[in-house]
């Protein structure tokens, strides 16, 4: 265990990569941590959780965030971007034409899921868009570790990116293409004929060994990536 890590609140899982669990959603944020880079996945829900994220990220590395990745375009995984200044942003390509055009819809979502709505608007106003769009993969050099960004919706969303990190034990960062604290969640955006597809180029990637980290939930392993998979399947009449 690394003490410093726990407490504040931070799950080592490599030596170069960690998350953070956070309140009323049990939503994941990543960190890949480069000898000059820092990679932040999935930066909270509203500019005080990506605050709170920026220092402890801070804390933890020595140094500032320097890139974020969206793993896709829900409030509770793209609201807190604002907090960030000067970093490049990553996503799945076509992420910025969904949040240009989705503001009120995410921040009525939010206000919905149970956001304060002074928060919601800040949020939803200062909403940070993806520069760097992700078609197939995007390698990160991040000084000592790279981070493959890989396209590998559509499934949860029409715009789903995974966070591939090799290492003693590889971090396969599943957005909530992969959740473990409750069923995933197929919304209007969803693709679902194609979700499990989208889990194979997971399990592709990751291999039998990797840690999975999901949007929400504990880490889990290609096991329960691939019973998913059959849940899903089955629940969705595909193959």
């Amino acid at each position: 265990m690394d003490v410093r890590w726990e407490e504040t609140g931070w799950e080592r899982l490599t030596g170069r990569t960690g998350r953070r669990r956070l309140p009323v959603w049990d939503c994941t944020a990543g960190l890949v941590v480069g000898d000059d880079s820092v990679l932040l996945i999935d930066p909270g829900s509203c500019l005080r959780e990506g605050a709170q994220l920026r220092a402890e990220a801070e804390l933890l590395t020595g140094r500032r965030v320097t890139h974020i990745a969206f793993t896709h375009g829900h409030f509770d995984h793209v609201l807190g971007g604002a907090a960030f200044s000067g970093v490049e942003v990553y996503g799945a390509v076509g992420l910025d034409a969904v949040l240009a055009t989705g503001r009120e819809e995410l921040r009525d979502d939010a206000v919905r899921q149970g956001l304060a709505e002074a928060e919601a608007a800040e949020a939803a106003d200062l909403l940070v868009m993806p520069k760097h769009l992700v078609s197939g993969e995007w390698t990160l050099e991040l000084g000592g570790v790279q981070a493959l960004l890989a396209n590998v919706g559509p499934g949860h969303t029409r715009n789903d990116l995974a966070v591939f990190v090799p290492g003693e034990r590889e971090t396969v960062f599943c957005g909530d293409l992969v959740e473990e604290s409750g069923e995933p969640m197929a919304g209007p955006d969803a693709t679902p004929g194609q979700w499990p597809a989208a889990l194979d180029r997971l399990l592709a990637l990751g291999g039998d060994d990797a840690l999975y980290v999901p949007g929400h939930g504990a880490v889990v392993d290609a096991g329960f990536v691939r019973a998913q998979r059959a849940t899903l399947a089955a629940r969705f009449g595909v193959s």
